[in-house]
């Protein structure tokens, strides 16, 4: 994915008390193009962090000599972890040495330089710490009111088709039938529908139809004379059949029997015993040719089936799949104590190259372990397990600056929650030119 190039001019946020606005040190940042704010003490860096909601990305260069104690460690540290900021740590020897500073330094700060540091030196790390900070920026990905449903995110054209047609299925009480390739959150779907009906609230009872035997299943399901099984637990709620097209005949025949007539009929039991239960199913397997081969009831199918949800695969989603990416990575991140900031280059360029044969899951789970294991505060492809550069397209200049200017208009416009006008003005163009561009990169704005 191509990426908007670094802006002329960029920021840079100086915490120092020993250093001035007038010193040749920062008389020679701002003469490299710099627009330098310097901030003699904390608090006032903080008030600046807090007034500044328009600040996209700014390098942050932190003399950490005064700052030694702990009570200004605990402070720094929510103001280095500030999501739009790339921190360079300024030390000395003694500094350094301090087991609670090194710590801070290695979880909140991009890199570090030791007092007196050559000016080559100095200008490298605080313009790869911004170049970091500006790849970061936008990425909190806040969803407007239609971009996402029961936990299930996305803003593609299939997503948000899903979304209402899920709001619109869950306020009916007819089966469901939910087709869909591993992976694509069809369990989430069906805990979708449930959380959003007039049964939320009442039980959800999830059944792995491919995981039991025939007959063990039947007692699971029915249970018997003297035991409730799983459908009874169900009562006045939802039963989700995963992997339906796995049911064995004999349960076919008494889920049958319940969807007809509302009452279960146990095994060895002269009379049905009346059940209010919501029946969802899924698979990822074609139902329509278990029935041709004989191993689904043709009647089952068409009584399960009376409203039928598609959930897209993942390749087919485009800009979801950074989307959910970022979402994962925030996740995992607060689940496993890490500081990581967003994804590098080369990996997001390899998250939309690749195939995702495991759809969400797979995303989700390569994620966590890049969470894991990922030593820098970027996610690099090698950390996903998918470093493999050949699979990545071949991008003419003309194709690299389409992406650019795509990738800038999205990110304009997730943050501003695709409001035109604040977007068209963020980007420095008319409502009508972001309109006409939208329109040629194939996008449509929020209803």
């Amino acid at each position: 994915m191509a990426l908007p190039p670094l802006p002329a001019q960029r920021t840079l946020l100086l915490l120092s008390s020993r250093l001035h606005a007038q010193m040749p040190f920062v008389l020679r940042l701002g003469s490299l193009g710099w627009q330098v704010h310097h901030f003699a003490d904390l608090p006032s860096l903080k008030c600046f962090l807090h007034d500044r909601d328009d600040l996209v990305a700014a390098a942050g260069l932190i003399d950490l000599r005064d700052l030694g104690s702990e009570e200004a460690v605990a402070e720094l540290t929510p103001v280095l972890s500030h999501p739009r900021l790339g921190c360079v740590a300024m030390t000395d020897a003694r500094t350094i040495a301090d087991d609670s500073m090194r710590q801070l330094v290695r979880d909140c700060c991009f890199d570090f330089v030791t007092l007196p540091c050559p000016d080559d030196v100095l200008d490298t790390v605080i313009g790869h710490a911004f170049g970091l900070a500006w790849l970061g920026r936008g990425t909190t990905y806040l969803p407007h009111d239609d971009a996402g449903f029961g936990g299930m995110v996305g803003e593609s054209p299939e997503m948000r088709s899903l979304f209402r047609l899920l709001r619109l299925t869950a306020s009916n009480d007819a089966p469901v039938f939910i087709a869909g390739e591993t992976g694509t959150g069809k369990e989430l779907a069906a805990m979708a529908l449930h959380e959003h009906s007039a049964r939320a609230g009442k039980p959800f009872i999830t059944i792995h139809c491919e995981s039991s035997a025939p007959g063990a299943l039947l007692s699971m399901l029915a249970g018997h004379e003297q035991q409730r099984g799983r459908i009874e637990s169900a009562h006045r709620g939802t039963l989700f059949l995963d992997e339906a097209d796995r049911l064995p005949l004999d349960s076919q025949a008494m889920l049958l029997g319940l969807l007809e007539t509302g009452r279960l009929m146990k095994p060895g039991a002269e009379d049905g015993i009346p059940v209010d239960v919501r029946v969802i199913s899924a698979s990822h397997h074609d139902l329509e040719a278990a029935v041709a081969e004989g191993r689904f009831r043709a009647d089952l199918y068409h009584r399960l089936s009376v409203l039928r949800l598609q959930l897209p695969a993942l390749r087919e989603r485009g800009e979801d799949i950074e989307h959910i990416a970022h979402h994962a990575r925030m996740k995992y991140a607060s689940e496993y104590g890490r500081r990581i900031k967003g994804f590098s280059p080369c990996a997001l360029r390899q998250l939309q190259a690749h195939a995702w044969p495991g759809n969400v899951r797979e995303l989700h789970n390569r994620v966590r372990q890049a969470v894991i294991k990922a030593e820098g505060r970027y996610i690099s492809a090698s950390d996903l397990g998918l470093n493999n550069e050949d699979a990545l397209p071949a991008l003419t200049l003309d194709e690299a600056r389409a992406g650019a200017e795509r990738d800038a208009i999205l990110t304009a416009l997730r943050r501003n929650r695709h409001r035109i006008g604040e977007s068209a003005r963020e980007l420095g163009v008319s409502r009508v030119t972001l309109y006409r561009l939208m329109n040629r990169h194939g996008m449509r704005a929020a209803c």
